[in-house]
C-alpha cells in the first residue's frame, strides 16, 4: 500500500509488540475458522450483526478479528503493518491496544446507527480500527511522506488517509456489501474526535487569564477651589491587549507534543517552539 521513509517518522523495520500480537491473533483466528471451527456458527457468533448486537455485545469486538478471506486479511494486515508500529511507539503499548479497540467499537457503533436507516450486512475485519491507526499516523506526522506502490506517486500522510478513506467510499457505492463499508468509517469518525477532546482538553488546562498591560492609575488628588473641595481624577487608563503569540498555532504544536511526544514535531514545529521560548524568556527579563 504504501512505505514511510524512516527519517521522517523515525520509525524502523522491527514490529511493535501488540502490532504483532494483533497480526497475529488475526491469523490465527482466520486458521482456526478454516481448518477446525469450519461451522458456520463460529463465524456467525463472532461477527457484528447489528441486529443481534444488543444481544451479542461481545461482537463489538470479536468482528475485528474475523474476515472474509485471506485478502480482506492481508489488507487490514498491511495496514496495521505500516501505521501501526510508529503509533504504538509514540502512545505506547497499552494506549495504543486500547485506542485500536476503541476505533473498532466506533466502527461498529456507526454501523449500528447506519442499521436504523438502511439495511445493514454483518461487519467483519479491522478495516475500521486500522483507518483510525492511520488517521493517528497522519495527526503525528501529516507531512511524512508515504509512496504508494506500484505507481510512482509520492502523497502526504494526509492526503494518503483522505485516499483511504475516498477509497472505502467507492467501495460503499459499488460493492454488494456497500452498507457495510460504509460502517468502517466509524473507525475514522472515532478516531478524529477522541484527537479533538484530547486537543480540547488539553488547551483548557493550559488555558489561563490573558496576559494584560495596564498604566499606573493614580489615586484622586483633593484639590481646593474657592471655598469648595474639589477631586482632580486623572483619566482612567485602558487596559492594553497584547496579543504575543499565535494562540492557535502554539495550541496546536502542544497538543502534538501531549499526544505523540517531542520527537514528532517537524523542523518547522520545532523552530517555531524555539522561536516562542525565546521570545517568551526575553519578555520575563
Amino acid at each position: 500500500m504504501s512505505k514511510q521513509r524512516q527519517n521522517s517518522t523515525g520509525r524502523d523495520s522491527r514490529l511493535t509488540p501488540w502490532v504483532g500480537r494483533i497480526m497475529l491473533a488475526n491469523a490465527t483466528v482466520l486458521v482456526l475458522l478454516s481448518t477446525v471451527l469450519t461451522a458456520p456458527g463460529f463465524f456467525d457468533a463472532l461477527q457484528f450483526d447489528p441486529h443481534l448486537a444488543l444481544r451479542r455485545p461481545w461482537t463489538f469486538f470479536s468482528y475485528l478479528f474475523v474476515h472474509g478471506g485471506v485478502f480482506h486479511l492481508g489488507g487490514n494486515l498491511l495496514l496495521l503493518f505500516v501505521f501501526g508500529p510508529p503509533v504504538e511507539r509514540r502512545l505506547g503499548g497499552r494506549a495504543f491496544l486500547l485506542y485500536y479497540l476503541y476505533c473498532g467499537v466506533g466502527a461498529a457503533a456507526f454501523t449500528l446507527g447506519l442499521s436504523s436507516f438502511m439495511a445493514v450486512p454483518p461487519l467483519v475485519g479491522a478495516t475500521g480500527a486500522g483507518l483510525g491507526t492511520a488517521l493517528a499516523f497522519a495527526f503525528a506526522w501529516p507531512d511524512a511522506d508515504a509512496v504508494l506502490t506500484p505507481l510512482p506517486i509520492r502523497v502526504s500522510a494526509r492526503a494518503l488517509v483522505l485516499l483511504l478513506a475516498s477509497a472505502d467510499l467507492v467501495l460503499a457505492l459499488w460493492a454488494p456489501d456497500g452498507a457495510a463499508q460504509l460502517g468502517y468509517l466509524g473507525g475514522l469518525a472515532a478516531g478524529y474526535v477522541f484527537f479533538r477532546v484530547q486537543s480540547l482538553a488539553a488547551r483548557r488546562q493550559r488555558k489561563g487569564p490573558k496576559s494584560i498591560a495596564h498604566r499606573p492609575v493614580m489615586a484622586p488628588i483633593p484639590v481646593r477651589q474657592g471655598g469648595t473641595l474639589t477631586e482632580v481624577r486623572p483619566a482612567r487608563a485602558r487596559p492594553e491587549p497584547r496579543e504575543e503569540y499565535p494562540a492557535d498555532e502554539v495550541d496546536r504544536v502542544l497538543d502534538k507534543i501531549s499526544a505523540f511526544g517531542i520527537q514528532s514535531l517537524t523542523a518547522d514545529e520545532r523552530r517555531f517552539l524555539d522561536d516562542v521560548s525565546k521570545r517568551k524568556r526575553k519578555d520575563l527579563h
